[in-house]
């Protein structure tokens, strides 16, 4: 596919006449040309799940004023995608049938945020922006072990004198110019993998306050408290990076060019808490559930889908899988993978009203299978210190408070150990620790031969396993014995995990 010509022109709102029959396109421009989100990191993510939601609820409900000023974290190649084009892209759907194609229009705006500082400040302080949304990923909010805004960070300490280069020191300095020039309320709402995500966001903002000079914190912290709602929210989409070939085939489809291009699955779920301070879209015209409570809801996809998905990640890049498909096609590892979710993961789960837990095991499963995606196994392993916490280490600390091993939660963890100390692509090639503790986690697995001594060290990162879990005799028993098993097929090119 790749090798097939391409349109020339590139997609714009000036060429999306030309776009081909089929493709289905943005409602007319009235419906989003007033900004009305702001939204934290605006990569593949948020464009092909928050935006599309946004774009169908106005759609919908017929609503305008929900258009979506995106704003880019670490570099300008967001930019250099999105503004040639009106921000304008397409988002290439790949399932079980044929590929589907659609443009989006709702992101009206694009600022990188180191270079855009002052027109950002003023989008936060606009009345019209009603509700700031983020997709920064787990290390993006900047958190110390315990769980609080590390203050010894030093994108944080230069945020609290005066800058605003991470997300949460953005987000502060945002809502100061907000309550300075206009006053009205707003709602924060985190769409990250994090156990109450925005209660999580709450507690930050609330530390960075504090860690102000108690002149200026005490009163942006009390305005925040009276102005400010943080509901909680769960998303999925599996969104795996674009390859050229998708970029091929969504240019036959479309007709146009398009350096923005987003993959998705066709499904799609966003699960919200009814908490907002100044209104919302109308997300559930566009398949939203809009809840009291999402922590059931979280709780299921962070263990069951998110923890499935890192154990297929480990353990199928340690057999040399270059994709999550190719994974889960492997008998051992989907058997693995539904052990995981039905042994271990399902008796910690709390009562989740309507949803038959059992058959969301298997669709997920199936999510996972489409070929369609290619999600590397690579992009998934990434950031491991982050994930690990929330995605396995809950089933594993329940389950050893209910009296039971985690038998295959802890070979997930183990696939993790392993793949930190060896893990090398399918041609031998070594394959980098991608981690925000990549040092300190390279430091604790040492050279990696000796199972036990691999277990002591990483068990030592107390950022990821607390002080709580190296003191459990049969985890940590469970946990060597495994690593040691994964750690000799590893090195006899034997398939990389255990019955």
């Amino acid at each position: 596919m790749a090798a097939r010509c391409r349109p020339v022109n590139r997609l714009s709102r000036t060429t999306l006449s030309e776009a081909r029959d089929g493709v289905t396109l943005p409602p007319p421009d009235g419906l989003s040309e007033r900004t009305g989100i702001v939204h934290l990191g605006i990569g593949a993510f948020h464009r092909a799940h928050q935006a599309v939601f946004t774009e169908d609820a106005a759609t919908a409900a017929q609503e305008s004023g929900w258009g979506i000023c995106g704003v880019t974290q670490r570099s300008a190649a967001v930019l250099e995608q999105l503004r040639p084009q009106d921000c304008l892209y397409a988002v290439l759907e790949r399932g079980p049938h044929e590929p589907a194609v659609r443009v989006v229009g709702q992101v009206r705006e694009v600022l990188f945020a180191a270079e855009d500082g002052e027109l950002l400040r003023r989008r936060f302080a606009d009345p019209a922006t009603r509700v700031i949304t983020l997709t920064v990923t787990e290390k993006g909010y900047r958190r110390s072990a315990s769980g609080g805004l590390d203050l010894q960070d030093p994108v944080v300490r230069s945020d609290l004198s005066g800058g605003a280069r991470s997300a949460v020191g953005q987000l502060v300095r945002g809502l100061q110019a907000r309550a300075a020039e206009s006053g009205a309320p707003v709602t924060v709402l985190s769409c990250d993998n994090l156990t109450d995500n925005g209660d999580v966001v709450q507690r930050l903002v609330a530390d960075f306050c504090a860690a102000l000079p108690s002149a200026e914190g005490d009163p942006l912290a009390a305005w925040i408290a009276e102005n400010v709602a943080f509901p909680c929210s769960m998303v999925d989409r599996i969104v795996p990076a674009t390859t050229e070939d998708d970029r091929a085939t969504a240019a036959q489809l479309l007709g146009l060019n398009d350096a923005a291009l987003v993959v998705a699955e066709p499904f799609r779920q966003w699960v919200i808490e009814d908490r907002f301070a100044a209104g919302r879209p109308a997300w559930e015209r566009a398949g939203a559930e809009v809840v009291g409570d999402v922590a059931p809801y979280e709780q299921l996809k962070l263990r069951m889908l998110n923890g499935t998905h890192s154990m297929l990640a480990y353990l199928g890049a340690l057999r040399g899988y270059e994709t999550i498909a190719e994974a889960v096609a492997d008998a051992e590892l989907a058997e693995a993978a539904a052990r995981l979710m039905r042994e271990d993961v399902v008796p910690t789960l709390a009562p989740t009203p309507g949803l038959d837990v059992a058959a969301y095991g298997d669709e997920v499963l199936e999510r996972f299978a489409n070929p369609a995606l290619r999600h590397r196994t690579t992009q998934v392993a990434m950031d491991g210190s982050q994930k690990l916490p929330l995605r396995l280490l809950g089933t594993v600390r329940d389950r050893l408070a209910a009296g039971e091993t985690p038998h295959w939660a802890t070979l997930a963890v183990a696939g993790w150990m392993v793949f930190v100390a060896s893990a090398r692509d399918p041609h031998g090639r070594e394959i980098p620790v991608d981690d925000p503790l990549a040092d300190r986690l390279r430091e604790a697995a040492g050279e990696g031969k000796a199972p036990g001594a691999l277990v002591d060290g990483l068990l030592g990162v107390t950022e990821v396993f607390g002080a709580d879990l190296p003191a459990q005799t049969a985890f940590r028993e469970e946990l060597t014995a495994q690593v040691a098993e994964l750690l000799a097929q590893t090195r006899a090119g034997q398939p990389a995990t255990q019955s």
